[in-house]
């Protein structure tokens, strides 16, 4: 019965152990990378000058092309999650629950290009990464971790575009449905 609890203890001591590891690894790989990333975000954002960023934003919203892809991808890139979704208020009433999924949906795909965009996804991308990397290391990887990112990108790009469109139209025929005027 001593030796079990002991292993009990051993065992559960080692799952802290083993996550104080992993911190580790993140304070010194990951957590500098994205400082510096925020901190290059930010610099960008007062080089340019937040009244045009905002003007790009206006611009973005125009169009159900731009609204569900441009848009999207500047809110998260310059204002990381969850403060992107803000960027709705560019956007007239009836558009920004298609805005809201396109953008909460693109949180993922620009994790492996631009980690500072949503640090809670990074886990997710690390976890891919890892297999890939084990792959490449092995030759049997068709591609490169690189390309992964750029696809998950261009993907999630596409994803986020049939996705507003579409909650777009749903809005319109459950408000339509039910009589409310967007």
């Amino acid at each position: 019965m001593l030796e079990w609890l002991a292993g009990g203890a051993e065992a559960f001591i080692g799952v802290f152990n083993e996550g104080g590891k992993v911190f580790v690894a993140f304070v010194t790989g990951i957590l500098p990378t994205l400082i510096v990333l925020l901190t290059a975000v930010y610099a960008i954002i007062e080089l340019v000058g937040e009244q045009r960023v905002h003007k790009v934003a206006r611009y973005a919203a125009g169009n159900a092309f731009t609204r569900y892809t441009v848009l999207p991808v500047l809110a998260v890139f310059f204002l990381t999650n969850p403060m992107a979704y803000t960027f709705g208020v560019f956007l007239e009433e009836k558009h920004k629950p298609a805005f809201y999924d396109s953008a909460v949906s693109f949180v993922h795909p620009i994790t492996g290009l631009f980690p500072h965009a949503n640090p809670g996804e990074l886990f997710v991308w690390l976890g891919v990464a890892a297999g890939i990397t084990k792959l490449v290391e092995n030759g049997t990887a068709p591609f490169s971790l690189a390309k992964l990112a750029l696809f998950y990108f261009v993907v999630g790009l596409v994803v986020i575009l049939l996705k507003g469109i579409v909650t777009e139209w749903i809005t319109k025929l459950i408000a339509r449905r039910e009589g409310v005027t967007l």
